[in-house]
């Protein structure tokens, strides 16, 4: 079995997608050990409270991004997880702290990448006239949303739709396509935190 911690800062529905789909998919026997949460009022850690899942409030604010990476480390290893899933943690990680987790970090962003990284993806495509949205499951690296591609999926938006159209639509995108990816890099895991 392999074991999952997620970082957020908000809502958490991709958090919750993710949590109630392990063992769902195709029998998959892996386990949502931790969430982490950036936010002290992060709907995300009412959901994980719901679902039993242990939360924990690893502050940015008021003090250094470097101090706030070391918790957050230490909080990753103590649940001894094997893959590190962003689901709306809106931080940029700094190289230190990704290195040592290349290859079982991923992160969902909600455009079809490399177009429009960062954040407001959604609303800067909408702005800029896009017909084409989708989301994107990607490796985590050094940089902002360029790590390599797992998965993605789009869908064409129809003539006159509105903004919080787009964003419902491309939202059950991610939620579709996350679980899926992140089963996959679960399966890979050889239950010490390496894959094959």
């Amino acid at each position: 079995m392999a074991r999952l911690a997620v970082l957020a800062s908000g809502n958490g529905s991709n958090f919750q997608a993710l949590a109630e789909s392990l063992g769902a998919i195709e029998g998959r026997p892996h386990e949502c050990v931790l969430l982490v949460h950036d936010r002290r009022e992060a709907y995300a850690a009412r959901r994980a409270a719901g679902l039993g899942i242990p939360s924990r409030y690893v502050p940015y604010f008021g003090r250094g991004a470097r101090e706030a990476e070391t918790e957050l480390a230490e909080a990753l290893d103590q649940a001894k997880a094997d893959i590190v899933a962003l689901a709306g943690f809106m931080r940029i990680l700094s190289p230190g702290f990704v290195k040592p987790r290349e290859g079982r970090m991923v992160n969902i962003h909600p455009s079809l990448l490399p177009k429009w990284p960062g954040s407001r993806a959604i609303e800067r495509a909408f702005e800029a006239g896009d017909s084409l949205f989708g989301a994107t499951v990607h490796l985590v690296d050094s940089g902002v949303d360029t790590g390599p591609i797992i998965a993605c999926a789009s869908f064409e938006a129809r003539p006159g739709s509105a903004l919080a159209e787009i964003e419902a639509m491309v939202h059950a995108v991610e939620r579709e396509i996350f679980p899926r990816a992140v089963a996959g890099l679960l399966d890979a895991v050889d239950g010490k935190g390496r894959r094959p």
